[in-house]
């Protein structure tokens, strides 16, 4: 059976009277009087329900009858001059799907023409540039994006397994076979000790000088392994935990630190990545000086400064969705961080773009994926938004003085931190739906007809995600607020008149400033910094430590140590956008966000920790003197 609709187009195309049914006081109206005539803007369906009145007419959607354009709609086929064919002028019926078609076929036939000519106008692009700009520009990263182009289009030829026969060839007769000789109890112990070495020789061998001590160094060095003890005692599971994810984790994190840190090389590339980031998030205030004034996005207004870029941002992913790219990046990021941390293509993707777009934006990269998230996925996700600050305001951070290369660098450190972290603190007990294979979910619900309607259903979610994370954030704000004016109020009573929570953490944080390895007569101002960032924002912290004479004095070591541990959004301000953003994405799981959000925030702040640790290990006067400029 049809719908009612339908059922009623077929009864209001039968011409036969009906017994019992009075007459229509209308003649126009009466179903007697309908016309049957030929039309000439009727396809061939329409002249054969003429004939065959009795049959209904389903659409392509229905499951009852399928269609068939060159048995139904023969005149489509057809000249849209034909007259013939019943299609006048320029009227014809063609949907996305035929113009798609016609576009596959043609790219088909002439694909290799249009992949060399991509590739001699990037290489006109690349030779113009260097001969041009060679001593007043940065050629490194022009090239490697090159580079990248010329790879992609000569593996669309080219099998890739090809190319990766040699490397398979190497890596199975030298390290895997040594892997494969070594017992298998003792894989992770050995891997194990080889971190340790790594982290020892690289934070001993340098010289000394200045506050750059052996002493200092191992200080942050011990502070890095109490973290681990920490994390794994107060672990949910401790049984679980997957070492191989947590030994990898840290030496990638150590090892990004010193391609960052150590060269220039790595910080050019990261510096670019964040730079695009930050340029692609900018251009939402485009939208905003319509909507307001060319002032407004200057004023440095939350609402005005982070909210814009993130309703953009959720837009611009689901139409990247609807023609299928991101679906291609999680499956390649799956793929990657299986291998190598033994980590989902979910949680892959999330850390890997939190620290250029943000907590708010990255979530929204795996939204078909929030329903069916294991809970140590969830707990993971949060952590890495916690752990990293967004592209979005590392421009705003850089502006107050702080050196480029310590934010970008501490960003890029937290991400494989994030994943050991977490998976101390909340070990995966479940099946993953993305480990190693992508299965991506039918988002039945939210399925948009074409590219426009999933921009603008974009755009709507945008505007409900903005919304709840500044509903949130003002109340959590307002309550820290009502629980510091109350313990101001207590506080009197002792003699103490500024008592809040920043005071009471910032002797908290006091060892954690020692573990770090800040020196000795500074460790409060650096205790009351991560406070003011845990509480507040990091961007509280980051203005103190800039504008306030009581932190401007640190030396450059507590500086570089203290620019790290502030940043990330780990405060609790932060845990109104986690929750907002992850129940609007997936209302069903909001108890289950809410439930794990404050050991996520714990995990995050440890993982920035271990950032801060990890730079107290790597610490040069060099790089102290960038700090300090």
């Amino acid at each position: 059976m049809g719908s009612p609709e339908m059922e009623r187009t077929a009864e209001g195309h039968n011409a036969s009277p009906q017994i019992g049914v009075a007459p229509n006081p209308d003649p126009a109206l009466d179903i007697s009087n309908e016309h049957h005539h030929a039309h000439l803007h009727h396809g061939g369906a329409a002249a054969d329900h003429a004939n065959h009145p009795d049959e209904p007419v389903y659409s392509s959607a229905t499951p009852e009858k399928s269609f068939d354009k060159a048995r139904d709609f023969p005149a489509i086929e057809k000249s849209v001059n034909d007259e013939e064919s019943g299609n006048v002028g320029h009227i014809q019926k063609r949907d996305d799907a035929s113009i798609w078609h016609m576009l596959g076929v043609w790219y088909r036939r002439f694909k290799i023409y249009v992949h060399l000519s991509i590739w001699l106008v990037w290489t006109a692009w690349w030779i113009y540039g260097l001969v041009k700009f060679r001593n007043s520009k940065n050629w490194l990263i022009p090239f490697l994006l090159y580079l990248a182009i010329s790879l992609r289009l000569i593996f669309l030829w080219v099998p890739v397994k090809y190319a990766m026969k040699p490397v398979k060839l190497i890596w199975h007769h030298t390290a895997f076979r040594g892997y494969e000789m070594t017992p298998k109890h003792l894989h992770k112990p050995l891997a194990a000790l080889i971190t340790v070495a790594v982290f020892l020789i690289g934070t001993m061998v340098p010289e000394e000088s200045g506050e750059n001590t052996r002493a200092s160094r191992a200080q942050s060095l011990f502070g890095l392994i109490v973290m681990i003890a920490v994390m794994t005692a107060t672990s949910k599971n401790w049984r679980k935990i997957p070492w191989h994810t947590v030994i990898g984790g840290m030496l990638t994190q150590f090892i990004v630190a010193v391609f960052v840190l150590r060269t220039q090389a790595g910080y050019d590339i990261f510096n670019f990545i964040s730079t695009l980031a930050r340029t692609l998030l900018g251009f939402a205030n485009q939208g905003v000086v319509f909507l307001t004034d060319t002032d407004v996005p200057n004023v440095g207004w939350f609402l005005v400064g982070v909210v814009p870029p993130i309703i953009f941002f959720v837009s611009l992913v689901a139409l990247l969705y609807h023609v299928g790219l991101i679906q291609w990046f999680v499956g390649k990021f799956a793929v990657f961080f299986f291998w190598s941390l033994r980590v989902s293509g979910a949680e892959a993707v999330v850390a890997s773009a939190t620290p250029f777009i943000g907590q708010g934006e990255s979530a929204m990269l795996v939204r078909p994926f929030v329903p069916h998230l294991t809970q140590a996925e969830l707990h993971q996700i949060m952590t890495c938004g916690f752990a990293t600050i967004a592209g979005s305001v590392l421009v705003a951070y850089v502006s107050l003085g702080l050196n480029a290369q310590a934010l970008v660098s501490s960003c890029i450190m937290s991400i494989p931190a994030s994943l050991a972290i977490s998976k101390m603190r909340y070990p995966e007990s479940e099946e993953t739906l993305t480990s190693g294979r992508v299965v991506v979910p039918e988002d039945k619900e939210n399925r948009a007809a074409n590219g426009l309607h999933a921009f603008a259903n974009g755009a709507w979610l945008g505007l409900k995600i903005g919304g709840m994370i500044v509903a949130t954030l003002l109340c959590i704000i307002a309550f820290v607020g009502l629980v510091n004016g109350l313990l101001t109020w207590w506080g009197g009573y002792w003699g103490i008149e500024s008592l809040t929570l920043q005071f009471i953490l910032s002797y908290i944080f006091y060892p954690v400033a020692w573990l770090l390895g800040v020196p000795k007569g500074e460790l409060l101002q650096v205790g009351e910094l991560i406070a003011r960032k845990i509480i507040i924002n990091e961007y509280d912290a980051f203005n103190a430590l800039r504008s306030e004479d009581r932190y401007k004095s640190l030396s450059a070591r507590a500086t570089l140590i203290a620019t790290y541990a502030c940043c990330g959004f780990g405060n609790i301000g932060s845990l109104g956008t986690q929750i907002g953003v992850l129940t609007q994405i997936s209302p069903e799981r909001g108890g289950d966000v809410s439930r794990l959000a404050p050991s996520a925030l714990i995990s995050g702040i440890v993982s920035t920790l271990s950032s801060a640790a990890v730079a107290g290990m790597l610490y040069t006067e060099e790089i102290g003197a960038a700090v300090s400029s």
